[in-house]
């Protein structure tokens, strides 16, 4: 969870003025917040989300203690191969957040042979991974979705118009998924090099390697 910190700063001789912070991870805010207060020159802290939710200092800490139990700051990577010898297609995705206090991942890939496409794998690829983040019990928070494909990312973040039929089927699924989530995806195209690990997984699949596990991250 992220929000800003505003608050009011009141020099010695009366002068006032409003300022706000970056965004930034809630824990990370209560510090700092709890440090500001202690200055004796800040009042009226409170805490905004990009929702524009607003809580004060007492609120937000109760906040925070209900969400531990729950997934949260959650991010996903996904990639997608297609083999045009066999018409298969591989899938991969690597979800990371946040439970109890612990970093968790978890990975899994696909096999499937219905697809088309690259393109089309790689719609499916994230189709996958929203399956899992829905498994988790994810809902009504942001998640981030990121992979290397262009068509995809930018033609989801409604970039890019969208006129391929099984491409437009994909994207109407995975909206209406979100809707129904209530989850607020965040969009962001990374290099291939940066999402390797969903690649890798893609191409386990293809070559018939099965993967799906779920481990800590130290």
């Amino acid at each position: 969870m992220n929000v800003k910190i505003e608050f009011t700063y009141r020099t010695p001789k009366g002068t006032e003025a409003v300022f706000q912070s970056d965004e930034m991870r809630g824990k990370k805010a209560l510090l700092l917040a709890e440090d500001l207060e202690k200055s004796g020159r800040m009042k009226h802290i409170i805490f905004i989300d990009r929702y524009d939710a607003r809580w004060n200092l007492k609120e937000l800490k109760k906040v925070l203690e209900e969400i531990q139990t729950e997934p949260h700051n959650v991010s996903v990577l996904f990639d997608g191969g297609f083999d045009w010898k066999t018409k298969k297609s591989g899938l991969g995705c690597a979800i990371y957040f946040e439970q109890n206090n612990k970093s968790l991942r978890i990975r899994k890939n696909a096999i499937v042979d219905e697809l088309q496409s690259n393109n089309e794998a790689e719609y499916a690829a994230l189709h996958l991974a929203l399956q899992e983040v829905e498994q988790l019990g994810v809902h009504h928070m942001p998640v981030v979705f990121a992979g290397d494909s262009q068509v995809v990312i930018n033609q989801l973040a409604g970039d890019w118009p969208c006129y391929e039929a099984d491409l437009s089927k994909w994207a109407d699924r995975i909206e209406q998924q979100l809707e129904r989530l209530g989850i607020t995806p965040e969009y962001e195209l990374v290099p291939r090099k940066q999402n390797r690990e969903a690649d890798h997984l893609a191409t386990q699949a293809l070559n018939g390697v099965e993967v799906e596990s779920i481990v800590e991250r130290m």
